[in-house]
This record gives C-alpha cells, structure tokens and sequence, in this order.
C-alpha cells in the first residue's frame, strides 16, 4: 500500500497519476463510490470523505480501514490532511477530524511508502 496525504488542492491525484500511470477510471471517489469497490481499487482518491461516509451509516471507520489494509494492499490511498486549523463547534466535525486521523495512521502503518504533497512537490515521509 501506498499513502499520498497532504492538505486540501495539492495536487495529490495528479501526482498519483503522473507516477503510477493511472487513468480516471482507476481511482475511486471515497466521496460517492461504491464503499464494497475499495477493496479492489488501484486508487482510492478522498479517503476522509469515506470515513465520513462510515460515520454516517454507524459503521466502524478503523475497522473498514482495517480491512482495506488486508484486503487491497496494493492499493493507493490518497487522505487529505484535515486535523490543522479552528476545532470545529459541531461535535459531528469533531468526531470525523479524531477519525479521519486514526484511519491516516493505520494506512500510513501499513503503507511501504507514504508521501506528503506541499504545493505540489512529493515529500518521502516512509519508504
């Protein structure tokens, strides 16, 4: 597994797509794809709006995660960082911040390579 993570616009899925050769129809939406398609996807592109998703539907975010983890392990998985800047007022926000990052470490656990987008240029921060 591979981690690409950085903040919102960063240029995290063209990178994905320059280095891995990936067209559109390989990388997944985490937003609105089907959330069975990610245990077989290339790329999963949006990875906190997943969480989000799982939040919705009371489902376990880290145990999803988990299972990705075993089941897709050649997978590339792109997180946005969404843990800086003003706590959120509504306990909801909260909540997806606290586990959108859990799910970040278990992915970056289980990732050979995990890279950081800074305006556009990649940042090895394992592998």
């Amino acid at each position: 597994m591979i981690m690409i993570t950085g903040g919102a616009f960063q240029g995290k899925k063209e990178y994905a797509k320059k280095r891995f050769g990936f067209s559109n129809e390989d990388i997944l939406n985490g937003g609105s794809c089907d959330l069975d398609a990610v245990f077989n996807a290339k790329c999963v592109t949006d990875y906190q709006l997943t969480v989000k998703r799982l939040l919705e539907e009371n489902a376990d975010p880290n145990e999803f995660t988990r299972r990705l983890c075993r089941e897709n392990s050649d997978a590339v998985i792109i997180i946005n960082e969404i843990g800086g800047g003003i706590i959120p007022i509504e306990k909801s926000e909260r909540i997806w911040r606290e586990e959108t990052g859990r799910a970040g470490c278990i992915i970056a656990e289980n990732s050979r390579e995990v890279i950081r987008l800074v305006c556009g240029i990649p940042v090895k921060i394992k592998g």
